[in-house]
């Protein structure tokens, strides 16, 4: 059985037809599990939904009445598990809300776009490997006739299929294999703290001319933010009596973050406005 304890083992190449290498990291089984189970649920709720709308609209009709409507259905049926994988698959995410929940999404191995011939043949694999045995266990439990045999032949036929990608590296089920897709994790992007946003009340205390601002240019303004981010005590020291030296101002050991703070937001409004009126400039040897 393939396993992948180390995350590092998910991680593949996918190589763009323009030829840029784009590393992806697969989805492991829990995680496609739980998008499918989310799935099952939206799908079950939505078939429940409409059957019972469907049911109080025409109470009236008699059972040999409803049984032209019971075919319609079951044709229904088919038809909502069907299409709400294709349909979301195919769209621009790539992902049925369950994948999305979970932070996944279809791919394919080529490094080319997603194709809908490749949606249809995954999902089209999905209703042989689970959903069709589990739909022929269920009817002829409904009608009374299932035995032990064929059940147990059909849920070892769904298990089978169900367990195939924990066999194979790449977490691949069958569906994967023939339409040649992966799943893999969508990176969450987390948006950086705004700097310049920072409610420092002691930084208020500083208040920088013109000319000083002048010192220093956008190149000086994102290293400025990286030192900040760090958050390194030594390196901000080292930087505030830097730009305290360049600028003519005397900072305390102990006020260089809050110093660099005022300076980086003052700094930033500064070149800003000057981008507004239309004299950007790049560093401070820019005329």
């Amino acid at each position: 059985m393939a396993t992948a304890r180390n995350p590092a083992e998910l991680i593949r190449p996918l190589i763009t037809p323009e030829g840029v290498d784009l590393r992806v990291k697969l989805a492991d089984a829990g995680t496609r599990a739980s998008a499918f189970l989310l799935d099952v649920v939206i799908i079950v709720a939505a078939a429940i939904a409409v059957t019972l709308v469907v049911i109080f609209g025409l109470g009236g009709l008699g059972v040999k009445e409803a049984e032209p409507l019971f075919i319609v259905w079951i044709i229904f049926i088919f038809l909502l598990r069907n299409v709400y994988f294709i349909a979301f698959e195919a769209g621009r995410r790539a992902a049925t809300p369950g994948k999305r929940i979970v932070g996944v999404r279809v791919a394919s191995r080529s490094g080319a776009g997603l194709t809908i011939d490749q949606v249809i043949a995954r999902n089209l694999m999905r209703e042989i490997e689970v959903f069709l045995p589990l739909s022929i266990i269920a009817a002829r439990g409904g009608a009374g006739v299932a035995d032990t045999l064929s059940t147990i032949f059909g849920l070892v036929w769904a298990l089978l299929f169900s367990l195939f990608l924990l066999f194979n590296r790449d977490r691949l089920r069958i569906g994967d294999l023939l339409a040649g897709t992966w799943v893999v994790e969508t990176p969450k992007l987390k948006l950086v703290e705004d700097l310049s946003l920072r409610k420092d009340p002691v930084a208020r205390r500083f208040h920088f001319s013109p000319a000083q601002l002048d010192a220093y240019g956008i190149a000086e303004l994102h290293k400025l933010e990286e030192v900040l981010r760090r958050d390194d005590y030594f390196a901000m020291k080292a930087v505030a009596e830097t730009i305290g030296h360049k600028i003519g101002a005397k900072i305390e050991p102990i006020d260089s973050r809050t110093f660099l703070t005022a300076y980086y937001g003052d700094l930033r409004a500064h070149l800003e406005r000057k981008l507004l009126l239309g004299n950007r400039k790049a560093d401070k040897y820019a005329r």
